[in-house]
């Protein structure tokens, strides 16, 4: 996922250079690439034999009508309840907007984020800020993401609105837009007490006024196809028709259609299942690997990445040694944690090409 990159000669610059990116760069794709979230036990088979098997040659039904049936009887809502999106950033976008549209004016970011956030909110002029800024609670629009992003943790501010049922707390304002990305939380490995189950992943439907959005491409291995949803909380019937206005016609092409389709299948989600496991093993496995390179590896998180600080005097020199071996990290400077690189979880075998390239480098 994206994130604004600062000139780094312009201490406190606001205007980002451009979006930073995990995956593939100008350099094509890594071979070894560590640098995005994305499940590496996949692409997951049914999912990617529906996007292969899609009818490209006709439009989709614009209503969405047998794909927002089945996505709600999937989660267990009204389909009135779930808006499609083209991605999470389409989604992101849309929803900074709605906020503007109602007059919010600041927007409450988690302490590190998904760039996505921060560039929807100053596209529009709001305000950015951080929990520990004067006025993040009085927000019009508040975001977190569970497990969190970089670092993979339980995010507080989610935490703190489940503690809340009966609506505003000192995290969020009464009336304010409140949206979980669920982005990561299928491919959670671990909870606060101890392994994620099958469907683990899942958020009740408490009743809160919480907007939900899922991207399931990262769960099945497909992130070129981009497709996602949103989970309206009851009541919020206004907001969903804006959003639905807000919307081009067309949202999600056949091939997203097919993906999220595929996603509600029960096949596909015992697939998903029997990838936990296995992405915990290797996980194990890779933070084991990385603290025999003498990398601190940040604890908590709960997903199929995790941070690490790398013991080197130029971070970004050394991700671009690794880089030219066919190795790509995530460099974290973008998320307000400079020194340190976020590692999805992979096989074995890019384990010990990441160990190979590291040591030689130090001329080991």
């Amino acid at each position: 996922m994206a994130d604004l990159a600062q000139e780094p000669d312009m201490p406190g610059a606001l205007a980002p250079a451009q979006p930073v990116h995990g995956g593939p760069d100008a350099l094509g794709a890594a071979r070894h690439d560590f640098s995005t979230n994305s499940n590496a036990c996949g692409p997951c088979p049914q999912a990617l034999a529906a996007v292969q098997q899609a009818d490209a040659t006709r439009y989709p039904d614009p209503a969405y009508t047998h794909l927002r049936a089945r996505l709600a009887a999937f989660h267990g809502v009204a389909p009135a309840r779930i808006v499609l999106a083209a991605s999470a950033s389409e989604f992101i976008h849309r929803v900074t907007a709605l906020a503007a549209q109602r007059g919010v004016r600041a927007v409450a970011l988690p302490a590190h984020s998904y760039g996505d956030y921060a560039q929807a909110a100053q596209a529009r002029g709001l305000r950015l800020l951080r929990p520990a800024d004067a006025g993040h609670a009085a927000a019009g629009l508040h975001w977190a993401c569970d497990p969190s992003s970089p670092l993979g943790g339980a995010d507080p501010a989610w935490a703190a609105w489940r503690g809340a049922r009966s609506g505003a707390s000192e995290h969020a304002a009464a009336g304010a837009l409140r949206v979980l990305d669920c982005a990561y939380a299928p491919l959670r490995l671990h909870t606060g007490h101890g392994v994620a189950g099958p469907r683990a992943w899942e958020v009740p439907d408490t009743g809160l006024a919480t907007w939900q959005f899922w991207t399931p491409n990262k769960a099945l291995g497909l992130t070129g196809v981009r497709a996602a949803y949103a989970i309206a909380p009851p009541g919020a019937d206004a907001d969903v028709a804006a959003l639905h206005a807000l919307a081009p016609s067309w949202l999600v092409g056949a091939h997203g259609v097919a993906l999220l389709d595929c996603w509600a299948d029960p096949a596909t989600q015992h697939w998903l299942a029997h990838c936990l496991p296995v992405l915990r093993d290797w996980k194990a496995r890779q933070q084991a690997l990385c603290a025999d390179l003498g990398w601190a590896v940040v604890t908590g998180s709960q997903a199929n990445y995790f941070c690490a600080q790398v013991p080197a005097a130029g971070v970004q020199a050394a991700v671009r040694h690794l880089r030219t071996h066919g190795i790509q990290v995530r460099d974290c400077r973008s998320f307000g944690l400079p020194g340190t690189v976020r590692l999805g979880v992979l096989p074995p075998a890019s384990q010990d090409a990441l160990r190979w390239a590291w040591l030689a480098g130090k001329g080991r």
